[in-house]
């Protein structure tokens, strides 16, 4: 699901069909909702539901459907969060269909969960998903056979390419045509142990004829692949590598797409905001241009950036290369209380700190999650990736760029890092760590250019809200009183009231004031230097270049990185510990960490002589 969302009730109509879509991780299900329902997911807010959850309306027989995407879970009596909010959810609504996706070269270990659906009495269909890696593993599936001893209609699908979509979809369309919705399941986990006690020899009776498993996959590609790339020695200096060349890509390519935007918002400024607003007062075409459009427009530069940086990520991510991300550190994890998932919701937070927030609910543990809470928000997400490209291409020589961005990646970890050490005594965590590893696949560009497609939308969103208001709020404490410019006016005096803690870490006022507004969102920072200086993007880059040293700010980026989060990740990281008294410790260790940070590089600096 996207990052942030505004998420309202949804109260749905008695003649809305309503279908689930329950599956395990990795199994291609979200994939699945996205070809139902196109763009027109959203997140909605159910009642009595820990968690929001992503949901569409489409039109299927003249008739207005719902569809659900439920937490990818691996048994409904499992204990960890997600399987605990799908279990509310059956117990809250009634579903006119269920259907439960599992990825076809695995059927023999996730078939119990079609199980558990058939016992709950849930009218279902199968989608056995990923059909051509079953093909390629040697798994053979008689799919009328294995229907008829499920007693539910059984389809092979492959997803991401849409093989065999039409069939199923044929099929939920006549089975929504004939279904009547079922009750919501009163104590559900009750039910599961009254009706059922799925054996290891029921899934043998319903697979045996009708399922053939290879007795040995044979060496194939993802074996190879991963004797290198699992090397105990040589995995993560190439995990690194590999890292490195993202941002390198990032610097080199995304940079120089900046000038492409600055260009057309150069072009709407001069032939369309400035003749729109000259009738108006000064002061009034001072706010518009230099306030509110001069700090969107900045911010706008970073689309084409934002763009690429998710469309590699989500190469890494449908690739399988993060999963085993996750076994490459587990081993180094654990010795700080964590496990590889901890590192997972790292990775996962390079693009935005909510969603991997989000996703601790997977870990049973409390302790393990309040401690992966506590490191995430040092993940350099999107919105400081823009602050930094920024500050580094003012002060940093080209050519340097991507080495000093990786830097500032490899910070991140450190930070991770201290904070584990410190704390993993307080919050102790014996859960154990179980990881599968999907094989490799080849991600599918219309893949990659939906989730590049789908971040622009949700960063245009946060532009006509937080950002907006980011930009607004700056441009008029810069500005008032009336009359008053730079350090006299009441952002200055924030800026200089402050410069006694600011000043020893080599912020000046009027980078200071960006970081104040850095904390509604870090978007604002970029947006907020524009409207501090009065000045356009290129302009503002000289400004800063002839009056920031390197030092300064690359410290500046150092506090960037690791202070407070924005006001999003603050509401998600509560909504998930579910107490204050963690919020705010983790609010005040993250500011008290970002100053000393950049005070022991900033004083280490002068001390060396550097400039």
């Amino acid at each position: 699901m996207n990052c942030h969302s505004g998420a309202t009730a949804v109260n749905t109509a008695k003649a809305v069909k309503r279908v689930a879509l329950i599956g395990m991780p990795n199994t291609g299900k979200s994939t699945l909702f996205n070809r139902l329902t196109g763009a027109t997911a959203f997140v909605g807010n159910w009642p009595g539901v820990t968690v929001d959850l992503l949901q569409a309306h489409i039109n299927i027989n003249n008739e207005t459907v719902e569809f659900v995407d439920l937490p990818g879970i691996y048994d409904l009596n499992g204990f960890s969060e997600d399987e605990k909010v799908v279990n509310q959810f059956l117990e809250n609504f009634g579903v006119n269909l269920v259907v439960v996706v599992l990825n076809a070269a695995q059927i023999d270990r996730q078939i119990r969960l079609a199980l558990q659906i058939k016992a709950l009495g849930l009218p279902a269909i199968i989608i056995l998903n990923m059909a051509d890696e079953a093909k390629h593993y040697g798994v053979e599936i008689q799919v009328n056979e294995l229907g008829k001893r499920l007693e539910l209609p059984v389809f092979l699908m492959t997803a991401k390419y849409g093989r065999g979509y039409e069939r199923a979809y044929r099929a939920i369309s006549q089975l929504l045509a004939e279904s009547v919705t079922t009750e919501k399941i009163d104590n559900l986990n009750t039910s599961l142990a009254e009706k059922m006690d799925i054996s290891v020899a029921e899934i043998e009776n319903v697979l045996t004829g009708a399922v053939q498993m290879p007795s040995q996959m044979a060496v194939n590609i993802t074996q190879q692949i991963d004797r290198f790339l699992l090397h105990p020695i040589l995995g993560l200096p190439l995990f690194f590598a590999g890292m490195f060349v993202v941002f390198w890509v990032v610097w080199n390519v995304g940079l120089p797409s900046q000038d492409i935007m600055d260009q057309i918002t150069t072009w709407l400024q001069s032939n369309l905001i400035e003749p729109l607003v000259s009738p108006l007062p000064k002061l009034a075409q001072d706010f518009l241009v230099n306030g509110l459009w001069g700090g969107l427009a900045t911010v706008a530069s970073f689309v084409p950036l934002i763009v690429l940086f998710f469309m590699i990520m989500a190469v890494l991510e449908d690739s399988g290369y993060l999963s085993r991300s996750a076994y490459l550190m587990d081993a180094f994890m654990a010795k700080l209380g964590l496990d590889g998932r901890s590192f997972v919701m790292q990775m996962m937070g390079f693009g935005c700190n909510v969603p991997a927030l989000m996703g601790t609910r997977v870990m049973r543990s409390q302790s393990l999650r309040l401690l992966t809470m506590l490191i995430i928000p040092f993940s350099l997400c999107a919105a400081r990736l823009q602050v930094f490209v920024f500050i580094i291409a003012a002060v940093v020589p080209k050519g340097n760029g991507a080495l000093v961005l990786f830097s500032l990646y490899i910070l991140s970890f450190v930070a991770a890092i201290v904070t584990a050490a410190l704390f993993q005594g307080l919050f102790k965590n014996e859960e154990p760590f179980v990881l599968e590893l999907p094989p490799y696949r080849v991600p599918t560009l219309k893949h990659v250019l939906f989730r590049g497609w789908g971040e622009v939308k949700e960063f245009l969103t946060r532009a006509s809200g937080f950002i907006t208001l980011g930009c607004v709020a700056v441009w008029v404490v810069t500005n008032l009183p009336p009359g008053a410019t730079g350090l006299d006016t009441i952002g200055g005096q924030i800026g200089q009231f402050l410069s006694p803690i600011m000043e020893p870490i080599g912020i000046n006022p009027y980078l200071t004031l960006a970081l104040l507004f850095g904390v509604i969102a870090k978007e604002v920072v970029v947006g907020s230097l524009a409207v501090i200086y009065a000045l356009g993007e290129d302009a503002v880059t000289s400004q800063i270049a002839g009056s920031v040293t390197f030092i300064q700010a690359y410290s500046f980026c150092i506090f960037c990185l690791l202070y407070t989060p924005c006001l999003v990740t603050t509401a998600t990281l509560f909504n998930e510990a579910k107490t204050w008294k963690f919020t705010l410790f983790a609010l005040a260790y993250s500011l008290g960490f970002a100053w000393l940070a950049s005070f022991i590089f900033y004083q280490s600096a002068l001390a060396l002589g550097w400039r």
